[in-house]
């Protein structure tokens, strides 16, 4: 499982724009409040999540980043500069992820690509070392267009299947992984909080738009659904159409660490 840097760069200005800005100052919060804090980013690609604290905790956090990809992984280093540690391993083998001493585990994009065992081993993992968990742009299923065409519902349910998928560790948990790792922490006494951070494309992304689209009616046509005459008609109405994608952002915070009550709160747009 891996990505291509030029997709990596083009989502870039959608992800920083969609992050719910109040659970990324929560985090930065409870990140920053340590005396030695340490960040792990599971699945860096480029190192956005580290470049969405960037000035919000100051030149203090050593950052592990942790990706499969070793050319990610350099990449993401020359970029964000700082105090890093990289590790090209497997994110499957959670109990040899490189967890100890930190404060903070941070995933961007990624929850959605694992299996629902994996993401409860996470939380097993993170619950007996103490560790606060902040985990952003997790797909949802939620996936619309306006205008709308008449072959819009069918796509985005064949694309939803398609992320059932296994992407190398086993079926994914898709849309309904970010909500599955929210409960699998609450089941263990954490505060956690939700915000949906949904990307919303105008005619200034076309260019993310128009490789969007291609994505879905690619994975759609892997599922048995022809939707290459809606990818047409797709591309061709870009300029004058929006596009909402859902995402979850899901900040977990360990018993004893906030004084909120822990009752989930869902902030939507």
């Amino acid at each position: 499982m891996s990505f291509d840097p030029a997709w990596l760069e083009l989502r870039a200005p959608a992800d920083r724009a969609a992050r719910d800005s109040g659970l990324l100052a929560a985090a930065a919060e409870f990140l920053g409040a340590a005396e030695d804090p340490v960040a792990v980013d599971l699945g860096c690609g480029l190192g956005a999540t580290l470049a969405a604290f960037a000035g919000r905790v100051g030149g203090r956090v050593r950052w592990r980043l942790v990706d499969k990809d070793a050319r990610l992984l350099g990449m993401a280093a020359a970029r964000c500069g700082g105090d890093i540690e990289t590790w090209a391993m497997d994110l499957g083998a959670v109990a040899e992820l490189p967890l100890e001493g930190a404060r903070l585990v941070t995933a961007s994009a990624l929850l959605d690509l694992m299996p629902g065992d994996w993401i409860e081993a996470l939380a097993a993992r993170v619950a007996r070392e103490g560790l606060a968990v902040y985990a952003a742009l997790s797909y949802d299923g939620a996936l619309d267009w306006s205008p709308g065409l008449a072959e819009d519902a069918a796509v985005r349910e064949a694309f939803n299947r398609h992320q059932l998928r296994d992407k190398g560790l086993g079926p994914a948990l898709g849309p309904a992984a970010g909500a599955a790792l929210a409960a699998a922490l609450e089941r263990r006494g954490y505060v956690v909080r939700e915000a949906a951070s949904p990307w919303r494309l105008g005619p200034g992304e076309a260019d993310l738009h128009r490789d969007l689209v291609a994505g879905i009616a690619a994975a759609a046509a892997e599922t048995g659904m022809p939707a290459a005459a809606w990818a047409q008609a797709r591309r061709a109405a870009i300029a004058a159409s929006t596009c909402r994608v859902g995402h979850l952002d899901v900040l977990a915070l360990p018993p004893g660490a906030s004084a909120q009550s822990k009752t989930t709160s869902v902030s939507r747009p």
